[in-house]
């Protein structure tokens, strides 16, 4: 299983260092017999994109409804802006914006009278932006919600989240349904939002993509776990893909300092390797007698490899 190695403690932190928007201690969630969470440390800092990454099954959904309140916990703490998150009511949560995986919209309403009737509970919600989205993204203000497409719906609801501009938006899985234009779109509005001081956005997807567009702080998720949240720039900076070939084939992976993980695919040995020097991988080469091609991932390759 891959893990990586842990990277260096920075030299100092900075004394004005932004709060935590999210702070998780020793959450836990089971069901029925299954551990999901397995006490999760974690702080979610102000101002940044994180990619939430994880297998299928890996508990997202789970983590996100547990920190908004939507889930109880079974042991642990969970503070929102700086306070104990012990009920969902409050006025936090006007803060916040949630699209979730399937989002239940009231099919009898029309488009204009839900926003409308959602408006009133936040104050700062700008009708403009509102207004704005549904001419650009084609939805029918007069149009009854349960008329609506798939993706129609799911629009609606990203524009519910995102109108009251909020200081933390949390999306789980929100452009599955989207058309790639529709999540260019998306993405750009998403990006617009953050230009706002201390807006901070946690995204669930597998879409690396749209991560990298972003360019996130990437929160990996396994095992139950937060394993590590690095920016994105600096996972790609550190991380390297290595393939040594020879005809004679490999036994085992020789042994080097830095590797996270190797596999052996008929002549060609694969190597993830953190912090490893270009000049140690070709003594490596030359001391096996191996040619030798070095790569640089894409989030979707390491996602592939460590999740």
């Amino acid at each position: 299983m891959a893990t990586l190695l842990p990277f260096p403690a920075p030299a100092a932190i900075p004394a004005a260092a932004p709060q935590a928007v999210l702070r998780m201690q020793g959450l836990r969630k089971s069901f029925e017999r299954r551990q999901v969470l397995c006490g999760i440390d974690w702080d979610v800092p102000a101002g940044r994109v994180i990619g939430l990454l994880g297998r299928n099954g890996a508990g997202k959904t789970t983590l996100l409804r547990c920190v908004l309140g939507l889930a109880p916990i079974d042991a642990g703490t969970v503070e929102l802006f700086g306070e104990p998150m012990t009920e969902p009511g409050g006025a936090r949560l006007h803060r916040v914006g949630f699209v979730p995986q399937n989002f239940e919209l009231f099919p009898w309403m029309k488009v204009r009278a839900y926003l409308d009737f959602t408006a009133a509970f936040y104050p700062g919600w700008n009708h403009v932006l509102a207004t704005r989205l549904l001419q650009e993204w084609e939805l029918d203000p007069k149009q009854k919600i349960g008329r609506l497409s798939q993706g129609q719906r799911q629009k609606l609801a990203i524009v519910r989240a995102i109108a009251p501009e909020p200081d933390l938006l949390v999306l789980d899985e929100p452009v599955a349904s989207l058309d790639p234009q529709a999540r260019r779109a998306f993405m750009a509005e998403l990006l617009a939002l953050m230009r706002g001081p201390g807006k901070t956005v946690i995204f669930s997807t597998h879409i690396t993509a749209d991560l990298e567009r972003a360019d996130a702080d990437i929160a990996l998720l396994r095992d139950g776990r937060i394993q590590f949240t690095r920016p994105l720039a600096e996972l790609k900076a550190r991380l390297c893909h290595a393939v040594l070939n020879r005809p004679a084939g490999w036994a085992a992976a020789p042994a080097l300092a830095g590797v996270i993980k190797s596999r052996i695919t008929g002549a060609s040995l694969h190597l993830l390797l953190e912090d490893v020097p270009a000049e140690r991988l070709h003594q490596l080469a030359k001391d096996e007698d191996a040619s030798l091609r070095i790569e640089m991932p894409t989030l979707e390759d390491l996602f592939v490899e460590l999740a």
